[in-house]
């Protein structure tokens, strides 16, 4: 594959690696676990089943691409059985209930999930010793809401106002601590590793969420219905999927070769280019699509759900020591999108294609 010429450096790490992926049934995961497989590793991945038949990890049928296991995080005897049986030496924690709107319905769900999930798998890493990196993947909305205009960096104070965002930052926080309390030497390169990456509006083929702008959107094309539009002039980081996945096979890296120089926070968001309104992504989304159509109103249900109007990220801790930035335009990350809704036959091999079409944009070799 003339794409994944790109990424020699990332197959030579991850080639037999043994790594254990939590969510990999959910949209990003199941990306991150396509191209894990893609690169050689041996792939553990612990999740609840998919939403629907018709979300990537079902129409890839990964099932069969590695070992699949059907779990929750709230249940720490399995969890940790899990990680004791296949002594993972990665960690890549994803799951998560990750809804604003699911998260007034189900507050005390929502925290069990992201804080207890996340103090379960970080207690099982710490117990085992042949784990050596985790990275727990949170969100932009860890930061205290101040409407700034500028992008939040990983120094800036943590909070949330809705259960979602407030889960977590308390995900965060219970990272950083266990990092703190158990991990942390300050003098030799440390046995073991963690992380917390934090994501802008990620976007992609395969997330049918409800509540959610792009599966909304598609949804509503392809039932020949006008696109619903609550906030349509907030602004949010929109990246590509397949962006802040290769940002973390980076940063895994680097921990892995370097050890404490690069635990912590951090941020992946796209670049200027790519802040657009709700607005400017549906339409952008009718135009790549060649039909639909919207209106703008508040349903009822969701008008005491709160929401940042401008919630930016910035990326400049990546930027300067992962060596990593975003590779494609707004326009372009789209196109792959709408790609991927119409093509009748999604699978496995369709989903590596597309994977193959976005290495070929990167300007260099990672």
């Amino acid at each position: 594959m003339e794409g994944l010429v790109k990424i020699n450096l990332l197959k030579d790490f991850y080639k037999d690696k043994k790594i254990l992926l939590t969510g990999h049934t959910g949209f990003i995961g199941s990306w991150l676990a396509i191209l894990l497989n893609e690169l050689g590793s041996k792939l553990v991945g612990y999740a609840l089943p998919p939403l629907t038949a018709a979300d990537n990890f079902a129409v890839s049928n990964l099932e069969e691409k590695l070992i699949n296991i059907m779990g929750d995080v709230r249940d720490f005897d399995k969890l940790n059985l899990i990680v004791k049986k296949h002594q993972p030496e990665i960690i890549f924690h994803l799951a998560a209930q990750p809804i604003v709107t699911n998260s007034y319905l189900k507050p005390k769900e929502t925290f069990d999930i992201n804080v207890g999930g996340t103090v379960n798998i970080i207690e099982s890493f710490r117990r085992n010793n042949d784990c050596k990196l985790l990275i727990n993947c949170t969100t932009d909305k860890v930061y205290e809401n101040l409407e700034l205009n500028r992008g939040y960096k990983e120094d800036d104070r943590l909070g949330g106002f809705d259960p979602y965002s407030s889960s977590k930052a308390c995900s965060e926080i219970v990272t950083s601590s266990y990092r703190d309390a158990f991990f942390n030497s300050k003098k030799t390169l440390t046995a073991k590793l963690v992380s917390s990456v934090r994501c802008g509006n990620v976007i992609g083929g395969g997330d049918w969420q409800e509540h959610r702008l792009l599966p909304d959107c598609m949804r509503a094309i392809k039932e020949n219905q006008e696109i619903i539009i609550r906030n349509p002039t907030y602004v949010r980081p929109w990246q590509y999927v397949l962006e802040p996945i290769r940002g973390f096979l980076k940063l895994a890296i680097k921990m892995w070769e370097n050890g404490e120089k690069f635990i912590g926070g951090w941020n992946f968001g796209p670049n200027n280019k790519s802040i657009f309104s709700v607005k400017d992504i549906v339409e952008k989304v009718i135009k790549s699509y060649g039909k639909g159509s919207y209106s703008v109103e508040t349903p009822y249900n969701t008008k005491k759900i709160h929401e940042t109007k401008t919630l930016l990220l910035d990326s400049t801790k990546a930027f300067k020591f992962l060596e990593w930035e975003p590779e494609i335009s707004i326009d372009e990350s789209i196109q792959f999108i709408c790609d991927w809704y119409k093509e009748e036959n999604v699978n496995y091999d369709f989903n590596v294609k597309l994977i193959s079409d976005y290495f070929k944009l990167i300007k260099k070799p990672d």
